[in-house]
């Protein structure tokens, strides 16, 4: 028979899926640590209990959400783990079903419950740490979660049911948080929500985003500040003249396009025509010549066809984006797009995914070769065996190009800015020594 363990709760957060999930991840940890809990993320050693902030957003995600349950089952039937608890996007779609299926997690949470999993904890939330958060990154980077939920109409997005509908952070709170961050060291700001145009309109009843990027980029200390998630349909342009005059305003932006047919936009539901799209990029590049485009797109959508997905591979090799990513298309329940076949094969889907990223290599080690012999401004994020590696203002962690420094010939403190200049080039990486002087 077991015995209830005298032993001190000690907890280890776990999170899956993006960038968002990981800031609520660290709200998590501030307000178990505000209320006096033993907390740690992704740091498994003597904890036990164990919170898994899961994501649903596609079929691989889900997957890899119930593998990690399953784990942590298997390590609770051993003894090893006293308490499960699992909260997140998967938690918040289909919690009675989990329940069900795998009944040996203690309690299933939704994205918006987490008064209610600190009460598991008998901890209370504590609305004055809503300004401050422990940061889960290197602290000289931080996620700041500008937004909650979507109003988009998007026929292939699950979010919407995950996350609810569109909900502003108000800009004084946003301020805070950005203002206390710079006092611990951060000083990349790297801005984030489901839509960051959608911004301001449900607390100012405009499109505020200019504003609030204008304001953070005054914010004493913080050296960059990124753009990510802008979706096309409805674009502000008053958000390029701030990137354009604030010298610490990266000139990137992350545009999720999801396909380059009109057709399939329409099927889409995206609120956009593929003419549309590249008068917004020309514009955009008009603005600021030297901006870094990101891009995703969604092969295998149900209907598409071989023209259309030549279509898309067209769109790509003439628009020549910087940085881009391929999902395949998952059907998700509930979604507008499910009640369509799902008639393109997988295999089908995993090759026009592959062509695509085969031209976008190409695309991307010729674009590189033109910093060739550049000295550019590095933010060096950590090192890796004989390297020193960091971004320019033209990469976000995780996703982009990467600079590598030789860690034998040169030394860099982490979390440093330093100037680079560019020796060699690959499709997505680049290799250079410290600038002399």
């Amino acid at each position: 028979m077991k015995t209830k363990t005298l032993r001190q709760t000690k907890v280890n957060i776990v999170t899956l899926g993006c960038s968002k999930n990981l800031v609520d991840s660290e709200n998590i940890l501030t307000q178990l640590r505000g209320n006096g809990i033993d907390a740690l993320h992704e740091q498994a050693q003597e904890a036990n209990v164990v919170i898994i902030n899961t994501c649903g957003f596609i079929d691989n995600a889900k997957q890899e959400s119930i593998d990690t349950i399953l784990e942590y089952v298997q390590a609770k039937e051993e003894g090893l783990v006293e308490k499960i608890y699992v909260t997140g996007c998967l938690s918040e779609r289909y919690k009675d079903g989990l329940a069900v299926e795998i009944p040996q997690v203690d309690a299933y949470f939704g994205t918006r419950d987490l008064p209610a999993l600190l009460k598991a904890f008998k901890a209370d939330y504590k609305h004055e740490l809503v300004g401050e958060r422990l940061l889960t990154t290197p602290r000289h980077y931080a996620y700041l979660k500008i937004a909650e939920g979507c109003d988009r109409p998007c026929s292939f997005c699950a979010i919407p049911l995950m996350r609810g509908g569109h909900v502003s952070t108000p800009m004084e709170q946003l301020l805070t948080q950005a203002q206390n961050m710079a006092k611990n060291g951060t000083k990349e700001l790297i801005l984030i929500a489901q839509d960051l145009t959608y911004y301001g309109l449900d607390l100012y009843k405009k499109r505020n985003l200019a504003e609030l990027v204008d304001r953070l980029a005054d914010v004493e200390g913080i050296e960059w500040v990124r753009l990510q998630y802008a979706y096309p349909a409805g674009f502000p342009m008053d958000v390029l003249e701030v990137i354009k005059n604030h010298p610490n305003v990266c000139k990137y932006l992350d545009m999720p396009l999801q396909h380059g047919s009109t057709a399939v936009l329409q099927r889409m539901r995206r609120g956009i025509t593929r003419p549309k799209t590249e008068e917004l990029i020309d514009r955009i590049r008009q603005s600021i010549p030297e901006i870094a485009l990101r891009t995703t797109l969604i092969a295998g959508y149900p209907g598409e066809t071989e023209a259309e997905f030549e279509e898309m591979y067209q769109f790509v090799a003439s628009q020549r984006f910087d940085r881009l990513g391929v999902f395949t298309y998952s059907h998700e329940e509930n979604t507008h797009a499910h009640q369509f076949t799902d008639d393109v094969p997988d295999e089908t889907k995993l090759e026009r995914a592959e062509a695509i990223m085969e031209l976008q290599q190409d695309i991307s080690a010729q674009l590189n070769e033109r910093h060739l012999g550049q000295t550019m401004q590095v933010l060096f994020d950590r090192k890796e065996g004989d390297f020193f590696i960091g971004r320019t203002q033209y990469d976000s962690p995780e996703v982009d190009n990467e600079v590598l420094v030789s860690a034998q010939e040169n030394y860099v403190r982490l979390g440093d800015f330093a100037p680079v200049t560019i020796t060699q080039t690959e499709a997505f990486d680049l290799y250079g020594e410290l600038a002399q002087g």
